[in-house]
Parts: structure tokens; sequence; C-alpha cells
């Protein structure tokens, strides 16, 4: 029994993660109205960091576990993983200024298609057949959903193509992420996935932080004040994001990172419940058709 539920406690962290992940998503993309894209996205770092940390400080004082040992190939995984996490997270803020929140969220489920591909190109894994026709598949159903309506088109093309070049490059940055981070848990070795993840994550999100306050201090000093003055919401979606990238990496630790995002497109209709009763915004039947495609792609995927 015991060893059953270690098996599959992959799948428990990625819906879980993909629940929360959603939460905050939700809160960040209310949060840009107040403080714009940038801002937002500066607050699920920041204040997700104290929660990180305190997580270490109890493994670590109150359970006695060991953190690994990194090399400066681990770290620079994660500070690639970091890196590319952030950007991300900002296109994809952006991004849903423009589109329904569900369509945004189905944009960066290209991610994991990149990330089978990255994988091979990076971590020496090798793509099936089937695999190879899921990237197919999932492209078409991204294609489809990306492709403007006839309304933007007639107010420029760049209007409509706009927050899907965003939402996708946000996709990849994020498979970008999924890799890097998988790499430096790869290079840690055997261990708690716990507690590799949360170690991971610490300096991680260290890095991300400093870069994130050296970067305000000198070009945007008045965000530092807003991102303070919302910080009840701002708590929250930190919260809410320290509880996500924990279990992501978990998860990561545990299994593909390929599968783990396969199985995290249960926040696809997680987003859609959010966007129909949060944001009273609806999703076209061409683009609830290239959701069903980008599914089916990544369901042959992970089953190839």
């Amino acid at each position: 029994m015991l060893a059953a539920f270690s098996a599959s406690a992959w799948i428990f962290c990625t819906i879980a993660a993909s629940a929360a992940q959603t939460a905050r998503n939700a809160t960040q993309r209310d949060l840009v109205r107040a403080l714009g894209p940038a801002g937002a996205t500066h607050v699920r770092f920041l204040f997700s960091l104290p929660f990180i940390g305190a997580l270490f400080a109890v493994q670590t004082l109150a359970l006695g576990l060991t953190p690994p040992d990194m090399s400066w190939k681990t770290i620079a995984w994660i500070a690639a993983g970091g890196g590319s996490q952030a950007l991300a997270t900002g296109l994809m803020l952006a991004a849903m200024r423009e589109r329904s929140f569900v369509v945004i969220t189905a944009y960066t489920k290209i991610e994991p298609v990149v990330i089978a591909l990255l994988g091979a190109a990076f971590l020496g894994e090798t793509m099936s057949p089937a695999a190879t026709a899921a990237v197919f598949v999932a492209t078409a159903g991204v294609l489809l959903i990306s492709w403007p309506a006839k309304s933007a088109a007639h107010v420029g093309a760049a209007l409509g193509w706009k927050p899907a070049v965003l939402g996708l490059s946000g996709g990849v940055l994020f498979a970008l992420s999924a890799t890097s981070y998988r790499g430096a848990l790869l290079d840690m070795g055997d261990g708690s996935a716990m507690m590799k993840a949360t170690s991971a994550l610490v300096v991680g999100q260290s890095i991300q932080c400093a870069l994130i306050l050296a970067w305000l201090a000198t070009f945007d000093r008045p965000c530092i004040g807003a991102i303070a003055r919302d910080w009840r919401r701002s708590l929250f979606a930190g919260s809410m994001g320290a509880l996500a990238s924990q279990l992501w990496l978990m998860a990561f630790s545990l299994a593909n990172a390929a599968a783990v995002r396969t199985l995290a497109l249960i926040e696809v209709p997680m987003a859609l419940i959010v966007t129909r009763r949060v944001f009273k915004q609806g999703a076209s039947l061409r683009e609830y058709f290239g959701m069903a495609l980008i599914l089916g792609g990544i369901v042959l995927l992970l089953n190839g």
C-alpha cells in the first residue's frame, strides 16, 4: 500500500500544484490592474520566499533533514530555471491583460511539448514515434486557438497576435524553467524529494528576489511602495506560489518533467472554472476545440 502511494506521489503533487498555481495566477491577474504586469510578477517571488525559507527551517531544524550537496552545475541549472520562470510569469500576465484567463492558460500549455524537446536535447531523453505525433497534434491545437478572430484582424493583425505571442513565449520559457529545475534535481542525486525541492527553491528564489529588488531600487522605486500597499493580496499570491513551486519540484524529483506537465493540463479546466465564476469571461467554440487538441496531443505524449 505504502509502495503504491509512493509510486503515485507525483500525481498527487501535480494535481495539488495545479490547484495552487491556478489560485496564484488568478490573484496575480487581478493584481495587474493595480501594479501592472511587472509589479504583479515581482509579488509572486518576493512574497513567496519567506514561506519557502520557513519551510526550509522546519525541515532542517525541526525534522533534522540534511540539505543536498550542490555543485556549481546544480546552481547554474537553478539560476536558469529561476530566471526563465520569472520572465515567463511576466509574459503570461501581460497576455492576460488582453485575452481570457483560460485561453492564456491554454497558450502556456504548449509547455509539455517543449519540455519533451528540451529533455531530449539537454537531459538525454528520447522521443518515441507516438511522442513525435503528439507534438504535431498539440501544436495544431495551439495554432487553432492562437489564430486571431476576424474582429481583431480588422483593427490590425498585431492586436490579435500579441497575446498569443506573449502567451506562447511564456509557455516556452516555463518549459525551459521546468527542464532546468529537473536537471538541478537530478544533479543532486538521491535523497528526500521534499528536501531537494525546498533547497532548490531557496537558492532559486533568493537569486530571483535579489535581482528583482536591485532592479526596482534602481529603475522603479514607486513599484516597491505599490507592492507594499497591496500586501494582503500579495501575501496570498506569494503563499500559493510557494506551495505550487514546492509541489512542482517534488513532482519533478519523482517523475519525468514531461509527464508531470502533461498531467498538469488539469489546470486548463480549473482555469475555465475561474474564468466563468470570477472574471465572467468565456472562450469561443474554436478555442475550446483547440484546447481539446492540445489535451489529446499531451495525453498521447504521456502514453508514448
